[in-house]
């Protein structure tokens, strides 16, 4: 079994990838079924991902990436989506809540998540976007846990995206993340220096 902090040293933001090298699909079922431990807000789980995987949808992808290559190079970009409104009554993750916390505590549940996320665009965003980010590092651990290497973009045009994926104004476009297989023929810059705990923690 792998050490925690040895995949913690070793995942790189992975700018080459081997086109010769495929994931098998087990292999990216088993990093997404690892990945969702992730926790969410009252267990909501408001994420959604689309695995682009053939030649066509990399096309369609890479554009709204700013043509960068490894869109195209990696064997699979995960496009990690959101929905806004997650926290709603109807959705069917209150369910799981209510088997395991009663059907009282629930219905107060429902009503807390409401005041926290329901009273603004911008909380609502923030549900979102906060909840899909904790899903996004958990995928890049777990792929490094099952030897493949990945690379998170944010550097996309969000609304690009959503339309050419046909998805609805409530799902929102929160990151890519490639994923695949170090091109050995290239190199990496090493890392960059991270700021310690001195740097970025306030005592109080």
């Amino acid at each position: 079994m792998k050490d925690l902090k040895e995949i913690y040293e070793n995942r790189r933001a992975v700018n080459f990838f081997d086109k010769s090298k495929k994931i098998e699909d087990k292999t990216l079922e088993d990093i997404i079924n690892l990945a969702i431990l992730a926790p969410s807000a009252f267990n909501l789980q408001p994420w959604k991902i689309i695995a682009v995987k053939s030649e066509d949808a990399k096309k369609k992808l890479c554009p709204l990436a700013f043509n960068q290559p490894k869109i195209l190079e990696a064997p699979v970009t995960l496009i990690i989506t959101a929905d806004k409104n997650g926290f709603l009554p109807d959705k069917k993750a209150w369910s799981t809540f209510e088997a395991q916390a009663g059907k009282e505590s629930t219905e107060g549940a429902k009503q807390f998540a409401h005041s926290l996320y329901g009273t603004s665009e911008e909380k609502k965003i923030k549900f979102a976007e906060s909840n899909a980010g904790l899903l996004g590092m958990s995928i890049m651990y777990a792929a490094q846990y099952y030897g493949v290497d990945s690379h998170p973009i944010n550097g996309i045009d969000f609304d690009g995206i959503r339309k050419e994926f046909s998805l609805d104004e409530d799902t929102n476009v929160v990151m890519l993340i490639t994923l695949g297989y170090f091109d050995k023929s290239k190199q990496l810059y090493p890392r960059l220096k991270r700021y310690q705990y001195s740097e970025i923690v306030t005592e109080v």
